[in-house]
């Protein structure tokens, strides 16, 4: 394994620290493309030193003590393991209300539950509930980070940034492009005032404390190719800003067969994203299941994020996400996790670690423990290009934080007895999956979930401020 974390340059001027102790693991590269002992940093004892939401020290506890002579506000974890927290690359927050629907093929599920829930949140007090519910269930899981579908609503957007403010988490979404092929209760009045609405949205909440604007284009399919025309040029417009394109390719033999009928004098899928400004450096596309190697090369060119949703996929009876070809040395593309509720079937990344694990096995590969939370972590912070701020356990790092109960219950802690290494317990958990095992959940620092906070176990940022 790696001996030393990704270093980044650090303020040591600031105000009071806090620490983190227990076993450490956190991901220095990517094990798909190099020696997996090689990809990630273990601390059998160790302290993250916090300093105004910033990681400023990682190392052994005993060789870091005496450095911080001030530190006395330590959170010591033992029988557990501490993680940077969970990156979800993909999932609807607008369609928890619908998990669990019983389904059929992607299109006629869409058809008799997603729209006519989506239609729901022109209500603000609507979505305001609904955000609440989602940030509880993901932090709840150690996820700190997502890549969020809302809806045509600007409410919508509203209500997921307000309470993504409130816990200081760093959220991604934006209003969704949709004036063709759904009901008109959902669809958007044009193509123009649909950007003028989205780029509202951009300037009032891009960049807004740890807030992330997205360009979400729902799927070919549903927009008018004005619309998409207009969509690539808003997002090429606000690039550079570290704004980001999101949206579905390739998730099922239904769906691309509608896309050649829609889009005849275009190569592939991919091709129509690329055709109106859509496929870029910030492009992120969900599910990627049934791709031709053409369509690989033009994401991996482009340096695209795809997003893994086994859940939801099976859930679907979609295609399968196929990792390793995503990830051939030849031509590798950013790959990281995602829960896609209301398809997928639960907000917990490491559950969907062990769906990954079995799909991939389908193939004949295997995915150890270290590429499959390097997925749900780093991975997920390449795919979103924000590799540099959250993802790891490094100096200067946000210290986004989840931290794993390697004894959640009776049965496991027995397991755990028969095990050896640390990547030996994580494959456990992943497999496992038990709703209870994160203890705990740190966004900037504070600890904004905490299982044996039995009174209250959520906390807004403002809480912590004395």
């Amino acid at each position: 394994m790696k001996k030393n974390p990704i270093a980044m340059p650090v303020n040591t001027a600031g105000g009071p620290l806090k620490g983190i102790r227990g076993q450490i693991v956190t991901f220095t590269d990517d094990p798909f493309l190099n020696p997996s002992d090689q990809c990630y940093l273990y601390i059998e004892d160790g302290l993250i030193v916090v300093q105004d939401g910033i990681i400023l020290d990682v190392a052994d506890y005993a060789s870091i003590k005496d450095k911080y002579p001030t530190l006395d506000n330590i959170d010591h974890y033992t029988n557990s393991v501490i993680m940077p927290g969970f990156v979800d690359c993909h999932v609807h927050y607008v369609q928890s209300p619908m998990i669990g629907s019983f389904g059929d093929t992607l299109l006629q599920w869409l058809n008799e539950y997603t729209f006519p829930t989506e239609a729901k949140y022109k209500d603000k007090v609507f979505a305001d509930e609904v955000a609440k519910m989602f940030f509880k269930q993901i932090l709840q899981q150690g996820t700190t980070t997502a890549n969020v579908f809302s809806t045509t609503f600007a409410t919508s957007v509203d209500a997921f940034f307000e309470e993504s403010e409130r816990y200081n988490t760093r959220m991604i979404t934006g209003k969704v492009f949709q004036d063709r092929n759904l009901p008109d209760s959902l669809k958007d009045e044009s193509a123009e005032e649909s950007v003028e609405i989205a780029e509202s949205l951009l300037k009032k909440w891009h960049n807004r404390g740890r807030q992330i604007y997205s360009v979400i284009p729902r799927f070919a399919p549903t927009s008018t190719e004005r619309q998409l025309m207009l969509a690539g040029e808003l997002y090429q417009r606000h690039l550079d800003e570290g704004v980001i394109m999101h949206t579905h390719l390739n998730e099922s033999v239904g769906e691309i067969a509608w896309v050649t009928q829609l889009f005849p004098n275009i190569d592939n899928y991919t091709d129509v994203y690329k055709e109106y400004g859509l496929i870029d450096r910030k492009s992120l596309l969900a599910h990627s299941c049934l791709m031709k190697e053409e369509e690989w090369q033009t994401l991996h060119m482009a340096q695209c994020g795809c997003a893994h949703c086994p859940s939801s996929n099976l859930f679907l009876g979609d295609g399968e996400f196929k990792v390793w070809e995503a990830k051939d040395p030849q031509r590798p593309v950013r790959v990281g996790m995602g829960t896609d509720v209301g398809g997928g079937t639960n907000f917990s990344i490491p559950r969907q670690l062990n769906e990954a694990y079995k799909v991939s096995m389908l193939k004949r590969k295997n995915m150890s423990a270290i590429h499959s939370y390097y997925l749900a972590t780093r991975g997920g912070a390449e795919a979103l290009h924000l590799e540099h701020s959250i993802g790891s356990l490094a100096p200067g790092y946000e210290a986004d934080i989840a931290v794993l109960d390697l004894n959640p219950s009776e049965f496991v802690e027995w397991r755990m007895k028969f095990t050896e290494s640390i990547m030996d317990k994580l494959f456990v958990l992943q497999t496992l999956a038990l709703d209870n095992m994160n203890m705990a959940t740190y966004v900037a620092g504070n600890k904004v979930y905490d299982r044996e906070r039995k009174d209250k176990p959520f906390m807004y940022a403002n809480e912590f401020i004395k």
